[in-house]
Order: structure tokens, then C-alpha cells, then sequence
């Protein structure tokens, strides 16, 4: 345990140690006289004659110490409360650091005096300055005392130290001295010989910025010294060298968990609306569960949909051989109509066939549409079709833009991946998969490909078009890749495929005895959201493909289901059902949280959440429309109170109190407030 010495509390002696008056780690570096603490007072240290120092001025409260030194409290036990694991030194030492990290040197200090808990002992300060300032020497020999062995990352820390020295030399252009730490210090540590080879490298660099972007290090002069440090606190004990910030660290960690427990949770998190004094969570009325608008322009079932980045506009494709871009814009009179106003932009006619997928460009100038094996691009402010791309040889199934913006990819039943510039043409062609793809995703980090579809089997023969077929293709016993549902056959294996971008090829392969519509790459890139026929839909890891949670509840046994994340976060799962209802989970958890009626007879194909409104999303369905659904309007606030009605209404002459009445009811009855918009 590190305390400091016993003194007699009524001697000399029992004064706070010198401190730095500084903001960062508390260290004993011996008497400071005159001390400007960071809130502008200013503290005269007395030294003493043991070189410790007395406070003799304003503690930090304002109140007069004079002549007095901070005599060291004794407590029993040694844990924070008696019913706490908590150790006692441990936190008040976090509170020491924490203290001199955000500025209140003198409070840090007289709290050192009086539990007698110092933050670390001279050598760790002096290990830490040695590594900042650049004394590799030093900082090596001070290794053995702050407890590492050989056994236990000694020479792991001797070689991270050795290689920033190695770097340094090379960055300032003394190559011989370079050369001696890789002959003299680093080769003898037993280092990787690829690793070796490497750093040998880095000394044919002609120039520091060729070293530093090779190395991907930033140079002496940037952010190296003090990551190096950051990397050593893993070597060094935690009880010896606390982590830096750790008890931000610990609270970060807690509200982590609390926002995980928060299983409704949809806002973001800042000093405005966290508080330590409470524990987070949201509010279940603030979820969008209220349809506020329906969308019913369309004259067949309506297949997929896809919000425009800046969450402006949405476009719907149809079996009615239609897309429409629809347009989202504030309400003019948010005192009768609190909710957003919708109306038709542009409405893409010129499609052959039935409309399956649609992608939008990074900058929303340019919308991508499929029909069977063609895909159109279309100019969103005129409604021009700007070319008609015709590579695919049979249904395109998935289109999707690339993250840098650059072009898009596609994917089709006919087994190619095709990669396209952004005017439409062909930058790469993929041999044909092993699977005829039913849908496709990038990851954001733009390293891999997730597929899904049936395993390629020619001698499989088709089979023939049933009543139950919806789509313009019957395809062997699998989903019309235009995004429209179709009938399933069990007989035809499906396979997840992830693929590496640059190589092409597949990293991860995972047969399985299912139908598998659609797949939504997560924001972190690290998993894929995949319905899963029939009845469930699964989160998978990318690097293993292990299931990372289920979600179930909703109905798909025959029809193209397309699911989607959302919300801040991406903390909800949302699907739509051919129960015609959407379903709602908790992302984390699988906890089913809700279903929601509206849609009328027959399956909600597709979900998509607003990507700039974390408390609006839409969903579209066979019975023609697409519903906007938003949380509901909080029942007292005047602004929100009238009724949303038909859009030919006019506002009713009633009293507040009824409007309120009506409101809720209307609620209560239909979750619903209804505009119709065609």
C-alpha cells in the first residue's frame, strides 16, 4: 500500500507534500514555494525542514488555515463504506488523479495529507517525465523498479522503448546512431524477425515524412511520446501507475451500462441530459410508435424503401413499375399540425417491370433504381433517367453505393458482383460467386462484402410459376431479387458469404438450411444483421459468424422481408412481418419491445429509419402504402394537442380541452394520427 510517513499530527511534519501546481498526475517532487493554484488563488507554501511543505494560506473552500498544518485522519477498516467492496485507497487515489487531472492541485494535495494516500511514488513521475522529455536511459533503468520482470513484459517494454528511440534517430537523420539501437538494443531482445526486417526498412527513407507515413508513426515532435506512455501504463502494475483517467474511465463504464439496461433508449448522451445523480432512462413515450403520415400513392404493393442521407426525402419502389422520391418538409402551422408535411417530388415511371431496389448517392444527387436486370440512375431534382446499365444477366437483387462515394456495387441472381464508377460504369467485374445473391452489403470501413443467397446448383431445375409467386421472376424454390416477396422452397441451401473488398476472396463461408432475404452491415463493421426464414432474424459476427443475438416474434415463411437497425446508436432491430405488423427489438438484449398495427392486409416488406431523425422511421407494405411513424405527441404541450386530420380538413372549431380529449383517444384506440398524403 502507498501512504505516506506516520508523523505526529501536532508536529511540523504532518504538512501536505510539495505538489506541482500544474494540471496532470499528482507526483512528490519535493517543496514548491508560492504555489498558483489553477482557480487563480495563490497558496505560500512554508517548507519545512524534512522538505515537505506546509499549507499556511486558502484551502480550497476559501477558509483560512494559518499556521495549521492538515493533520492525517485515521480511519478504521480499510473499505470505502462498511457494506462496500470498494477499497478505500484505491478510491481515493482515483480521486487524487482525478483532482490534479482537471485542475485542483491544492485540493489533490490536502486530500494526499489527510488519508495519508499518496497518487504514485517519485519513480513513476520521474518515468513518466523521462519518457515525455525524450531520456530513453533513464526511463529503461527505471523499469525495474515499477515492478516489471522479464517474465512479465520487461522486454516488451525495453523494445517499445528501443523502437520510438530507433524512430526518432532516423526522423532527425542520424542513421548510424539509428543502425547501433537496432544492432545493439533491439535485435538482441529476441524481436519477430519480420518485425526486425521492417524497421531495418524504414532506413532507405529519404525523407522524415516518408519515414513517418511508412511507420504510421507522427513523429517526435507529434502525439508518439505520449502514445508510447499510454501503451507502457499496460506494462507497468495499475497499482503502481494508475491508467491515466481512470475514473472517467470507470464512469464511462458505468453509463455504458446503463444506457445497455435502457432498453428504450434513443438520445444522445451529453451534460445536458446525464447526470450522476440519477440513473439514465428514457423515456418509452419518446419512441416512435404513432403512424403520423400515410403515404398511398402508389397502385400496387409497395417493395422497398430508402431514406436520402440527409433524411430529406424518401423513395418507395413498387409492382406497380413505379419509384417516387417523396419529400419531407417543417410543418407551416405547427400549432394544428406538430408533425412534419410529405408530398410527391418526383414519381420515376419509366421502369419495364416492378421496381425492387433503391440506393442513393452520398451527396442525394443521384438515386439508383432496379427492374429485373437493368438498373437506371435518375437525377433527384429533374426526374431525368441519366443511363440505363444493363451488365446483370439476370435479376438484380442488391445495389448499394460505396462508402467513399466513388461508384456503387450490385448484385444479382445471375452470381456476379459487379463494382461501378459513379457515372455508371463498370470499374470491376467479379467471377461469379457461389451463391445467386438475394441481397448484398458493404461495410462502412469499405474492407468487406456480407452476401446472401441460394448455393448455385445447375442441375437444379426450376420451378414453375404458382399463384403464390410475387414478382416478375419465379426463381428455383428462392426470392425475386427485385426486393419483392416471393415464394420460398426449402430444397435450395442458402449461404452467407463475407468477402474481402481488395482480394475478393471469401474469408468466411456458413451454409445453412434457410432462406435468407436481407442483410444490413452494422455501423462498427464488426456484424450483420440477416433475416433469417423461417421467423427469425439473426446478428452475426463477421470475423467468426457466430450468432450474436436472436430476434423473434415476427412471421416470414414465404416472402422477401427486408429488416433494418435504427435509432441513436443503431439500438433497435426493425422488421417488418407478413403479419402485416412492424416489430421493434432491443438490439442488444433481443427483447422483443414492440409490434406495431396499421398496415392493412398482407406483408410490411421493408423498414427504413431515418439516418438524421433518430425518432422517425417508415415502413411499407402490399396493402399500397407507406406509414411514417414518429413518437407521439406529448399530451399538455398546446403545440401538440390538435388532431392531425385529412388533408382537405379544415381545423375544427373546438376547445383545447376536447382537442386534448380527441388526441388521446384517438391514441388510445389506433396508436395512430393520420395524414394521408397522395
Amino acid at each position: 500500500m502507498m501512504r505516506l510517513p506516520e508523523t505526529d499530527h501536532d508536529g511540523p511534519s504532518s504538512g501536505a507534500p510539495g505538489v506541482s501546481a500544474q494540471a496532470g498526475p499528482s507526483s512528490l517532487n519535493g517543496s514548491v514555494d508560492g504555489l498558483v493554484a489553477t482557480n487563480g488563488h495563490k497558496n505560500g507554501f512554508t517548507p519545512l525542514a524534512n522538505g515537505n511543505s506546509g499549507i499556511g494560506a486558502v484551502m480550497g473552500n476559501g477558509i483560512a488555515k494559518h499556521g495549521k498544518s492538515i493533520a492525517k485522519v485515521n480511519l478504521p477498516g480499510t473499505t470505502l463504506y462498511d457494506d462496500s467492496f470498494v477499497n478505500r485507497e484505491e478510491f481515493v487515489r482515483l480521486v487524487i488523479q482525478t483532482l490534479r487531472d482537471v485542475g485542483y492541485a491544492e485540493s489533490a494535495a490536502t486530500l494526499e495529507a489527510e488519508s495519508g494516500y499518496t497518487l504514485e511514488l517519485p519513480e513513476v513521475s520521474q518515468f513518466r517525465q523521462y519518457i515525455l522529455d525524450g531520456m530513453w536511459a533513464k526511463a529503461e533503468a527505471v523499469l525495474g523498479r515499477l515492478g516489471l520482470h522479464e517474465t512479465e513484459g520487461l522486454l516488451d517494454a525495453k523494445f517499445l522503448i528501443s523502437r520510438q528511440k530507433y524512430l526518432e534517430l532516423l526522423e532527425a537523420r542520424k542513421p548510424t546512431a539509428a543502425l547501433q539501437v537496432l544492432r545493439n538494443e533491439l535485435a538482441p531482445l529476441n524481436v519477430d524477425p519480420d518485425q526486425l526486417h521492417t524497421l531495418s526498412s524504414f532506413i532507405m527513407c529519404a525523407e522524415p515524412e516518408d519515414l513517418r507515413r511508412r511507420a504510421g508513426w507522427d513523429g517526435a515532435s507529434g502525439d508518439s511520446r505520449r502514445q508510447l506512455l499510454d501503451i507502457l501504463h499496460d506494462y507497468v502494475p495499475s497499482t503502481i501507475m494508475i491508467p491515466p483517467r481512470r475514473f472517467s474511465t470507470l464512469l464511462q463504464q458505468a453509463t455504458t451500462y446503463q444506457r445497455q439496461r435502457c432498453i428504450y433508449h434513443n438520445s444522445a448522451l451529453n451534460a445536458s441530459n446525464f447526470s450522476l445523480y440519477s440513473d439514465h432512462q428514457c423515456n418509452k413515450a419518446d419512441f416512435p410508435r404513432i403512424t403520423t403520415t400515410i403515404l398511398d400513392m402508389h397502385t400496387d404493393e409497395v417493395w422497398n424503401i430508402e431514406w436520402s442521407h440527409d433524411g430529406a426525402y424518401l423513395a418507395s419502389a413498387s409492382k406497380d413499375k413505379s419509384a417516387i422520391i417523396w419529400r419531407r418538409s417543417p410543418s407551416a402551422d405547427p400549432i394544428s399540425t406538430p408533425y412534419d408535411q410529405w408530398a410527391p417530388h418526383l414519381i420515376l415511371r419509366d421502369h419495364q417491370y416492378p421496381v425492387g431496389c433503391l440506393s442513393w448517392s452520398l451527396d442525394d444527387s443521384i438515386l439508383l433504381t432496379s427492374t429485373e436486370q437493368m438498373i437506371k440512375m435518375w437525377n433527384t431534382k429533374t426526374g431525368v433517367c441519366i443511363r440505363t446499365l444493363d451488365e446483370h444477366t439476370e435479376t438484380v437483387t442488391a445495389i448499394s453505393w460505396l462508402p467513399d462515394g466513388t461508384g456503387f456495387i450490385s448484385g444479382g441472381l445471375d452470381r456476379k458482383i459487379i463494382i461501378w464508377d459513379a457515372d455508371g460504369k463498370v470499374r470491376d467485374s467479379w467471377n461469379p460467386t457461389g451463391i445467386r445473391i438475394t441481397d448484398l452489403s458493404v461495410t462502412p470501413d469499405f474492407t468487406r462484402i456480407v452476401a446472401v443467397g441460394m448455393e448455385h446448383s445447375p442441375s437444379f431445375p426450376p420451378e414453375p410459376e404458382s399463384n403464390q409467386t410475387r414478382g416478375p421472376q419465379a426463381d428455383a424454390g428462392a426470392a425475386g431479387g427485385n426486393g419483392s416477396s416471393s415464394s420460398f422452397s426449402s430444397r435450395v441451401p442458402h449461404r452467407m458469404m463475407v468477402f474481402n473488398f481488395a482480394t475478393k476472396q471469401p474469408e468466411l463461408s456458413i451454409r445453412l438450411e434457410a432462406d435468407l432475404t436481407s442483410v444490413q452491415t452494422s455501423q462498427d463493421s464488426q456484424s450483420a444483421l440477416i433475416n433469417h426464414a423461417p421467423n427469425e432474424i439473426h446478428l452475426r459476427d463477421l470475423s467468426t459468424g457466430r450468432i450474436v443475438c436472436k430476434y423473434v416474434g415476427q412471421t416470414q415463411g414465404r416472402h422477401v422481408i427486408r429488416s433494418c437497425f435504427g435509432g441513436i446508436e443503431s439500438n433497435f432491430v426493425v422488421s417488418g412481418s407478413e403479419d402485416a405488423n412492424v416489430y421493434v427489438w432491443h438490439r442488444e438484449s433481443g427483447m422483443l419491445l414492440e409490434v406495431l398495427s396499421g398496415h392493412g392486409e398482407g406483408s410490411v416488406n421493408s423498414v427504413a429509419w431515418n439516418p438524421t431523425n433518430e425518432r422517425m422511421f417508415a415502413s411499407c407494405s402490399d396493402d399500397r402504402s407507406i406509414r411514417i411513424w414518429e413518437a407521439p405527441p406529448p399530451i399538455g404541450n398546446y403545440m401538440a394537442e390538435f388532431p392531425i386530420l385529412e388533408s382537405s380538413q379544415a381545423i375544427p372549431s373546438t376547445t383545447l380541452e376536447k382537442a386534448k380529449e380527441r388526441t388521446r383517444q384517438q391514441i388510445a384506440e389506433t396508436g395512430t394520427i393520420i395524414r394521408t398524403r397522395r
